[in-house]
């Protein structure tokens, strides 16, 4: 084979589930890895699954996620259309060439016949599979039949003895008794072809040499495979990735309702995150690091490190990872990313640059900031018991006496940034002869109502603003 061809070809049937876009993501890397070409094919033929705009989301989802295509419908290339819809003429002259080289045949079987068929052998406790009714018509029979215009469909012939076998990356060799496989269809009624013909002719036609995909498509390899023999054609590499599990025993699914890649990207989770989670869903690097840009994705790429394994979708490793990135923003970076979640949180003006200087190292999801800022609208109600703590070494008492001497500081401070507010704390802790926290501990609960904010009580001050802070400062001493 010549230059490495991969593709993602994904149907156009809504939000990219996760396993899809991991997909995506390793048959990129073997692109690029190999210094190959990455094909974006968009397979639509299913039109009673497809949804509109889906195919945009599709466009979105890799572009957001760097995984940039070389060929594909919006940007066309030598092996075009990239949308199989467009591409219907030419797997009717395909399925023909068979029937006309005795590897494929016309079925002219009732669904009624077949609906029948297939009772009668569940009855019997047989897997419903086709008789072979219409295999060996004679000729003029069928001439007749297809001059008559009546319906049919072409089923490929699988031979009736030996095996067919081939090797997969993952999962090694395999090898299968023809007598298992049935005649499947290839052309239906209605001139459309079945997902797997239009596979195979498509990813011939485009020149595709290795094939990733999901584990569930290793029993119809076999049936693959005799199909690029029955044409003469050279067989891809195939790569089959384990299922993406949502626990032991049942797999992730947008149809039940499991997260996609936008539903996680909408609660704030980073789309370089996401991607550098899914590498290691059933991917194992060497060594122990686990943060990968994607050029490092590509460098250290190498397929036989995928697990047979499920891969089970683990929640706080991905958080754990998006902490990681999040901590790791320049500043602009993450206020642009925090604001829209400070809006559905605070009306009130504040000093965002402080708010968020003081949320990035204390939120792994994006969808973290709103519960933390819940305070800063109205001081939230709370017992005096808020105030005692072991470590800072305050109770009720000596938190009003705190507060008592901390008002006139508050009211006399002409310099209302952080810094110097703290400072102001800091000579009047001094002066008690006691630590900064005794001070400072009882001020973040005024303001706050909350044991745990984003940054402490200069901090809380500075954002809320002179006024703001001894309103609340005078109401909690009125209150303790």
């Amino acid at each position: 084979m010549s230059q490495t061809r991969t593709r993602f070809a994904p149907s156009p049937t809504g939000y990219m589930h996760v396993g899809n876009l991991r997909t995506a993501l390793y048959t990129y890397l073997q692109a690029r890895h190999d210094g190959g070409a990455f094909i974006l094919r968009i397979e639509d033929t299913d039109q009673g699954r497809y949804v509109p705009g889906a195919t945009d989301i599709i466009y979105d989802t890799l572009r957001a996620t760097g995984l940039t295509w070389d060929e594909g419908p919006d940007i066309g290339g030598p092996a075009g259309p990239y949308v199989q819809s467009k591409r219907m003429g030419l797997f009717k002259q395909y399925a023909e060439q068979l029937v006309r080289e005795g590897r494929a045949y016309y079925c002219f079987c009732t669904g009624a016949r077949l609906d029948a068929l297939h009772a009668a052998q569940k009855a019997a406790g047989e897997v419903p599979h086709y008789d072979g009714h219409c295999r060996d018509l004679p000729a003029d029979e069928v001439a007749a039949r297809l001059a008559a215009g009546e319906p049919y469909v072409i089923r490929q012939r699988i031979p009736e003895s030996g095996t067919a076998a081939f090797d997969d990356v993952v999962y090694g060799h395999i090898e299968v008794d023809v007598k298992e496989l049935d005649d499947q269809i290839l052309l239906k009624s209605d001139g459309m072809p079945t997902y797997n013909f239009a596979n195979v002719v498509d990813d011939h036609l485009m020149g595709i040499t290795h094939v990733i995909r999901g584990s569930e498509y290793l029993s119809s390899t076999p049936k693959y495979n005799l199909l690029y023999e029955a044409f003469g054609w050279e067989k891809p590499t195939y790569i089959h990735c384990p299922p993406v599990m949502k626990d032991a025993q049942n797999k992730l699914s947008k149809r039940n309702g499991d997260a996609s890649y936008q539903d996680l990207v909408a609660r704030g989770y980073l789309p370089q995150a996401v991607l550098n989670y899914l590498l290691l869903l059933g991917w194992a690097p060497e060594g122990e690091q686990e943060i990968f840009a994607l050029d490092e994705m590509v460098r250290i790429w190498d397929p036989a490190r995928i697990s047979k394994s499920p891969a089970i979708f683990d929640p706080l490793k991905l958080r754990a990872i998006n902490a990681a990135y999040i901590r790791a923003l320049p500043p602009e970076d993450f206020r642009r990313m925090a604001d829209p979640f400070i809006d559905a949180a605070v009306r009130r003006p504040i000093d965002r640059g402080l708010l968020c200087q003081n949320l990035q190292p204390r939120c792994e999801v994006l969808e973290d900031i709103p519960p933390q800022l819940d305070f800063l609208d109205a001081v939230l109600p709370f017992t005096a018991e808020l105030y005692r703590n072991k470590k800072q070494k305050t109770t009720p008492e000596s938190a009003k006496t705190a507060l008592a001497a901390l008002l006139p500081v508050l009211e006399a401070q002409t310099d209302w940034r952080r810094d110097a507010i703290f400072e102001s704390c800091r000579q009047l802790a001094e002066q008690l002869a006691q630590k900064n926290g005794w001070l400072l501990y009882p001020l973040g609960i005024a303001l706050s109502g909350k044991a745990r904010t984003p940054g402490g009580g200069t901090d809380l001050a500075a954002m809320l603003g002179k006024a703001e802070t001894l309103a609340r400062v005078r109401a909690a001493l009125a209150a303790l």
